[in-house]
């Protein structure tokens, strides 16, 4: 359990922290709005290069050896980010996300096998573990950067030490055996998880929630900034909307582990995710931008731990999670990765940020209703088996 948690709290300062230092990274390399946003795209992208092969390499080497590479590979990517030159800069990024992508697919596997009757409970204190480090990262970015006067480079490199605990913390675990998971007997070796409607379902929310959720951590400072806040506050306010989801992190897997399905738990994020979205559109006041905030940090972090969570709710078993966490975090990060693309575009093209802001809207739509769908109490090849089934009788 501490091995899951420390790892947890490695998977999102590499990211989250750079939407500070958008800024500061743009003026001292000469990129573009658009090329800047691939600074969060790229880790995305390499998730979902990265994310359909995890599960078999784990078969082949182990889960634990696995997870380990991962965070080498993170911790590699952050030191070589952090070298003054353009191509270390997306180098490094390309790494990082190489190997956040093999901790992020492993990690539901890992939970579901190790306490299988606690996934609920267990995802969300690695969910909380995550969310909470992702909200104190942008908070430092620019009091590190500036204020100490370290750079943008000292600044995003620091992530490293909490990888190289995390390291230290999981060593133990690579005594264990490999993993290899047992198949219900009426599973059918021939059945293919991408075959299913509902796996479908758990991936498009997965993938929707990110492209948001990465799209306001690359963003949001800047779209503070240009109503006049300070960039400094507004690095604050990213770990304000960290921060607010930190209840929902732990509380909404608790519940989703409760409930008959989890529909009403999608209704419900979507509804906070308007409210935020709105309340950003209609006014450029602090308070209410700040309340805005609160309410998006809400959905978005009930959002990544009720995605992960329908991983273990809709496998029947390890390997089952494995796949599909394998598959929700291919396409879905595929499609996470065009929101901070999009977003910087979109921004260069009419130097507004309400056109972004309506389209995340769009996307916060089609978000609830793919969770509407995931929630159904079945697991992802069960429709498959009822299907064949009745093509046999």
């Amino acid at each position: 359990m501490a091995g899951i948690i420390f790892i947890a709290f490695t998977l999102r300062p590499a990211i989250t922290a750079v939407g500070p230092l958008v800024g500061s990274i743009r003026v001292d390399t000469g990129i573009s709005n658009g090329l800047a946003g691939l600074l969060t795209t790229l880790p995305l992208l390499a998730f979902a290069i990265m994310s359909p092969f995890t599960p078999k390499f784990a078969e082949r080497i182990g889960s634990e050896w696995c997870v380990l590479i991962g965070l080498v590979t993170l911790g590699t990517g952050i030191v070589m980010r952090s070298i003054d030159m353009l191509i270390f800069l997306f180098t490094g990024t390309v790494l990082i996300g190489l190997g956040i992508a093999i901790c992020n697919v492993l990690l539901p596997g890992i939970v579901k096998r190790s306490f299988p009757q606690k996934v609920g409970l267990l995802t969300g204190i690695y969910t909380l573990a995550m969310g909470l480090w992702a909200g104190v990262a942008p908070g430092l970015s620019t009091p590190l950067a500036e204020g100490m006067h370290l750079g943008w480079q000292v600044s995003l490199g620091v992530w490293s030490i909490l990888v190289f605990i995390a390291v230290m913390i999981w060593l133990p675990q690579l005594k264990r055996k490999r993993f290899s998971a047992t198949l219900p007997p009426l599973e059918s070796t021939n059945t293919s998880i991408w075959l299913s409607p509902i796996a479908w379902q758990v991936t498009f929310f997965m993938g929707l929630q990110s492209m948001i959720y990465f799209s306001f951590t690359a963003w949001l400072p800047e779209i503070l900034h240009s109503e006049g806040m300070s960039i400094s506050a507004s690095g604050w306010m990213v770990t304000l909307l960290q921060f607010s989801g930190l209840p929902a992190n732990f509380i909404i897997p608790v519940l989703a582990d409760r409930l008959p399905n989890q529909k009403s738990i999608a209704l419900g994020i979507g509804a906070f995710c308007f409210i935020g979205l709105a309340g950003l559109l209609s006014s450029g006041n602090t308070i209410i931008s700040i309340i805005s905030i609160i309410f998006i940090g809400i959905a978005l972090g009930a959002a990544i731990s009720h995605s992960l969570t329908l991983i273990g709710l809709r496998a029947a078993n390890a390997k089952q999670a494995a796949d599909l966490s394998g598959m929700a975090q291919s396409i879905g990060y595929l499609l996470a990765a065009l929101g901070p693309f999009i977003i910087g575009y979109l921004f260069d093209l009419f130097h507004s940020w309400t056109i972004p802001l309506i389209l995340l809207g769009a996307v916060s739509l089609l978000m609830t209703i793919a969770g509407f769908g995931a929630g159904r109490n079945q697991y992802v090849l069960q429709q498959n088996r009822k299907e064949a089934s009745t093509t046999i009788a």
